[in-house]
């Protein structure tokens, strides 16, 4: 195996001091023409590669954002990712992204080894509902910003979505298309999302002089197309089956529709569908899907700028007064054929 070259080997092969050398790579203006570019020559020759993380170390100052998200199978999240990582890029920094899969254990060590490294900072959706993972991390003093969650309790910052707003956005929809019984398939119900989806599923159907018992919901373990499919084998089994479903997200949805098309359901006639994220698959699904779009891509570049302002008074830089804030994002209904039949 070969050896890696380090800062004593350079400065040995150009016959200087490690002190010429580091002062060659970090200011290269205080060495001599002629031995800077002995020094470099060796660099090159030898293929030196100054550690980072050392320097990281050093400095007290990490080049990496940690990004902890609750799935990165689900396309919202790679949108929240590119958005994150577009800032991050735009500020010379780079994006650590890690996966929870939903689980507070997982997360709980995400977090560890983020505050191992000295991350700059953390972009995290939660996947811990007691907040006890949170709490265990603000003691090591690492800034972080909230994405897709409202800082509840909390002093830091947070980009969200109305969840509630999104929720009626969707009800809305299909019961002014007709429909008086709905199920909701909303995944797990510790997930905040997943409970202001549903107040705002409810609001939707008082506003319509409906009451709560016509939201049948079917709680799932996950938030993937698998839960889906099972949801809509339970959905196909109720005697009084709801004649639309609205769906916590569009992987959901998705699941939901590829039952319906196994059992020869037909999505919208006998089953109006409406998914939630407007994830690129949903506008490409056999039967297009009617989605609550959550600008994804914005709440990831919105939730890493607020995180490198802070960082920068954190570390004494103070380009600009850093204020925690709230950002609350505004979702957007977009109608496709999944939801579309007379009724």
């Amino acid at each position: 195996m070969a050896q890696s070259v380090g800062i004593k080997d350079v400065a040995r092969a150009a016959g200087v001091s490690v002190g010429t050398v580091s002062n060659v790579i970090n200011r290269p203006d205080t060495v001599a023409d002629e031995t800077r570019a002995r020094v470099l020559s060796a660099i090159d020759r030898l293929g030196y590669v100054r550690s980072e993380s050392a320097r990281q170390l050093r400095a007290g100052r990490s080049r990496i954002m940690g990004l902890l998200v609750l799935d990165m199978g689900n396309p919202f999240f790679v949108d929240v990712a590119r958005g994150a990582e577009r800032a991050a890029r735009a500020a010379g920094l780079g994006v650590m992204v890690c996966n929870s899969a939903q689980n507070a254990g997982e997360e709980a060590e995400y977090l560890s080894l983020f505050a191992e490294q000295r991350v700059r900072g953390v972009l995290l959706t939660p996947a811990d509902a007691t907040g006890r993972n949170i709490e265990a991390f603000r003691r090591h003093g690492i800034p972080f910003v909230l994405v897709d969650r409202v800082a509840e309790g909390t002093t830091e910052c947070s980009v969200s979505v109305d969840d509630v707003a999104g929720g009626a956005l969707a009800v809305r929809h299909l019961v002014d298309a007709g429909h008086r019984s709905i199920a909701y398939v909303s995944g797990p119900p510790a997930l905040n999302q997943v409970r202001d989806r549903r107040t705002g599923a409810l609001n939707a159907l008082a506003e319509a002089g409906l009451g709560p018992d016509a939201l049948r919901e079917l709680p799932t373990e996950r938030l993937d197309v698998a839960a889906g499919r099972d949801a809509g084998a339970r959905l196909l089994g109720l005697a009084d089956r709801p004649t639309a479903v609205f769906c916590a997200n569009d992987l959901l949805a998705l699941g939901v529709l590829q039952a319906m098309y196994a059992a020869g359901v037909t999505v919208p006639d006998d089953l109006a569908i409406v998914g939630y994220d407007d994830i690129e698959f949903a506008a490409a699904a056999a039967v297009p899907l009617t989605s609550v779009r959550q600008p994804a891509v914005t709440m990831g570049a919105l939730a890493a700028e607020l995180l490198l302002e802070e960082t920068e008074q954190h570390e004494g830089e103070r380009k600009r007064t850093h204020e925690h804030r709230r950002v609350v994002l505004q979702p957007e209904l977009v109608v496709r054929r999944s939801s579309l039949a007379a009724r």
